[in-house]
C-alpha cells in the first residue's frame, strides 16, 4: 500500500508539472556548431561495418536483413533489437573501419533515421534511456558524420541533437525517466551542455541535476544503488568520456562526478573474479571483458580491491588464488529493483581463473523469457525454502507501472566479518522467510588462510513474531557449478574437477549431497547446461547443515 500511495503521488506531481517543463524544454535551441566530440571508450569491431553494409543488423541476439530497405522501417525482431538499432551505439564500428565507404554508410543510415516524421508512442526509440544513448552516440561520432556533410544533413543533425536534449529534459523533469536511466539521461544532457554551442544556457542546471543523481545513485562504498555491477560499468563508460571533454575545454568537473568515478573503480574490482569477470548478482549477466578492461585502465590509483562494501551489501574473501564474493545486502529500493535478484546470502567461489560455484546470472536478450527464473532464489547458491524466493517480484502486468520491481523481501540482513590468521569468517543472516514461514536463514562462510578449504554452515532459526506455515516444508541449499566444472558423486561426497586439472571434494554433514541439473545464463555463447550440488532437509527451527569444499 505504501508503494501504491507513493506511486500515485508521484504520478500526480508529474502530470501537474508537465506543462511547465514542456515550455522550459523548448528553450533548448539547435546548435550552430559543436565545440568538441567526446571519445567513445567502448571497443569497436571493423568487421561489423562490413555486415551492416551488406544489410545485416545484429543486435541483442537477433539478426534482421534489410534487403536494401531502411533498417528503421523493418519490423523489429524484438524490442531490445529496436532499442539497440535506434540507440546508434553501433556507429563506432563503422567509424573504426576507417573507410570512406563505411563512413558514408554511417551518414546515410543516420539520415534515414532523421527523415522519420512520426514515431509510434510505443516505439522503444522514444524511451529516455534509448534517447540518451542516441544523443551520446551522435556526439561521439559527430566528426565522421559531419565531415563533408551536405547542409541539409548538417541542419537535420543539429535539430536532432536539440530534440533529443528536449526529450531528456522533459523525461527527467516529469519523472518519465526512472531508476538508473535518470543518471544516463543526465550524462547525455551534460554532453549537450559541454559539446553544443547552445548548451551553455542549461549547463548550470544540468550540472546540478547530474550531481544530484550521482550522489543518490552511487553509494559511499562505490556500489550502485541497484546493486547491479553492470550498471556501474555502463555508468563509467559514459562518465569517463564526459570527464575528458570537460578537461579538454578547461571546465570544472563537478565534485560529485569526481567522487562517483573514484569510488566506483575500486568497487568494480571488488566484484571481479580471478578471470576478471564480474560476480553474478542482481542483474549481472555476461561480462564484456573488453569494456571492464577499458574502464579500469582509466583508474588513477590501483591498490588491492576492497574487502567489503557495507552500503551496497557485498563481502569479498580472498586467500592466495581463492576468491569468494557474497551477497550480504537487502534488495535495492523498488525504483532500482527491476533487474534485481532474490539472491540474499548467495556466494560465488573461484580459484585463479577457474570459476567453481556461481549463480545462474541474468540471461541475454534472446532468453528474456527466462529472466523471472533467473531472478528466483533457486537460481542462486544459497538456501531456499519450499522453492519460494526470499524476495517477492511484482508481476509484469502489475498496475501502476510497478511490474518487475521487488516489492517485498529481506528487511534485516546482518553481516559480521572476522579476520584471523587462520582465515576469514562471515556470519550472515536474513529474514526474507520470516513472513511466510516464521524462519530466519543464518549462514556462516569460512575461507582458510591457505586457500585449501572453503567451508560453511546454513541454519534455520525461529523468527521473532513470525508465523509458521502449516504442514511439513523442505529447504534446499544449492551450489550451482560453473559449466567448466565437472562433478561426480563419490558415495557421500562429490568430486568437482576443474578445467585446470585441479580437484575439489565437496562433503556435507546433516544432509546427503545430490547432483541436479542447472543452467548457466551468463555464458558468452548463450545459456549452457551445468550441474548443481543440492542439500535437502526439513525446514524447521534448529535445522542445520554443514558443508565444505576441500582442495586435493
Amino acid at each position: 500500500m505504501r508503494l501504491v500511495g507513493a506511486f500515485a503521488a508521484k504520478t500526480f506531481a508529474r502530470r501537474a508539472s508537465a506543462p511547465y517543463h514542456m515550455v522550459k524544454s523548448m528553450a533548448i535551441a539547435p546548435p550552430e556548431r559543436l565545440r568538441i566530440a567526446p571519445p567513445d571508450v567502448r571497443t569497436a569491431d571493423p568487421t561489423v561495418a562490413d555486415e551492416i553494409y551488406a544489410g545485416y543488423f545484429s543486435f541483442a541476439g537477433k539478426t534482421a536483413q534489410s534487403y536494401g530497405a531502411s533498417p528503421f522501417a523493418l519490423t523489429p525482431p524484438s524490442p531490445a533489437w529496436r532499442r539497440a538499432l535506434t540507440g546508434f551505439s553501433w556507429l563506432r564500428h563503422l567509424r573504426s573501419a576507417d573507410k570512406a565507404l563505411a563512413q558514408a554508410n554511417a551518414r546515410a543510415l543516420v539520415a534515414e533515421f532523421l527523415a522519420i516524421k512520426r514515431f509510434s508512442p510505443e516505439d522503444p526509440a522514444l524511451e529516455p534511456a534509448v534517447a540518451a544513448r542516441r544523443l551520446m552516440s551522435f556526439f561521439a561520432q559527430s566528426p565522421v558524420l559531419l565531415d563533408g556533410a551536405e547542409p541539409e544533413f548538417y541542419d537535420a543533425f543539429m535539430q536532432a541533437l536539440a530534440h533529443g536534449a528536449r526529450l531528456l529534459w522533459r523525461a527527467l523533469a516529469t519523472g518519465r525517466a526512472e531508476g538508473a536511466d535518470r543518471a544516463f539521461c543526465a550524462i547525455a544532457l551534460a554532453e549537450f551542455a559541454v559539446c553544443a554551442d547552445t548548451g551553455r544556457k542549461i549547463a548550470p542546471q544540468v550540472s546540478r541535476l547530474l550531481s544530484a543523481e550521482l550522489e543518490r545513485q552511487v553509494l559511499p562504498d562505490g556500489g550502485h544503488i541497484s546493486r547491479n555491477p553492470q550498471v556501474a560499468v555502463d555508468l563509467l563508460l559514459d562518465l569517463l568520456p564526459l570527464r575528458q571533454v570537460l578537461a579538454a575545454r578547461g571546465l570544472q568537473t563537478p565534485a560529485a562526478m569526481m567522487r562517483a568515478i573514484d569510488r566506483m573503480m575500486p568497487a568494480l574490482r571488488m566484484m571481479q573474479h580471478g578471470d576478471n569477470s564480474l560476480a553474478l548478482f542482481n542483474g549481472m549477466g555476461v561480462t564484456e571483458l573488453d569494456r571492464v578492461a577499458n574502464v579500469l585502465a582509466s583508474e588513477d590509483t590501483r591498490g588491492a580491491p576492497p574487502l567489503k562494501a557495507p552500503y551496497s551489501g557485498y563481502q569479498r574473501l580472498i586467500a592466495q588464488d581463492a576468491v569468494v564474493i557474497v551477497d550480504s545486502g537487502p534488495p535495492p529500493p523498488p525504483e532500482f529493483s527491476r533487474a534485481a535478484h532474490a539472491g540474499c546470502l548467495s556466494f560465488e567461489y573461484s580459484l585463479g581463473p577457474e570459476r567453481v560455484v556461481v549463480n545462474c546470472g541474468a540471461p541475454s536478450p534472446p532468453h528474456e523469457d527466462l529472466r523471472d527464473m533467473a531472478r528466483a532464489t533457486a537460481a542462486h547458491s544459497t538456501l531456499v525454502i519450499d522453492d519460494r524466493s526470499s524476495a517477492r517480484v511484482a508481476p509484469k502486468d502489475a498496475r501502476g507501472g510497478r511490474g518487475g520491481r521487488i516489492v517485498a523481501g529481506p528487511r534485516h540482513v546482518e553481516a559480521e566479518r572476522r579476520d584471523a590468521s587462520s582465515g576469514t569468517t562471515l556470519m550472515l543472516s536474513h529474514d526474507g522467510y520470516a513472513r511466510d514461514f516464521g524462519l530466519v536463514h543464518a549462514r556462516e562462510i569460512v575461507l582458510s588462510a591457505d586457500a585449501a578449504t572453503l567451508s560453511g554452515c546454513d541454519r534455520l532459526r525461529a523468527a521473532e513474531g513470525g508465523r509458521r506455515e502449516a504442514g511439513e516444508i523442505e529447504f534446499a541449499v544449492r551450489f550451482h557449478l560453473h559449466p567448466r566444472a565437472r562433478a561426480t558423486p563419490l558415495g557421500e561426497a562429490v568430486e568437482v574437477a576443474l578445467a585446470s586439472g585441479e580437484t575439489l571434494i565437496f562433503e556435507a554433514e546433516g544432509a546427503f549431497p545430490q547432483l541436479d541439473e542447472s543452467i548457466f545464463f551468463a555464458a558468452s555463447g548463450g545459456a549452457r547446461k551445468c550441474l548443481q550440488i543440492v542439500l535437502r532437509g526439513k525446514a524447521a527451527p534448529g535445522a542445520e547443515v554443514s558443508w565444505s569444499f576441500q582442495r586435493v
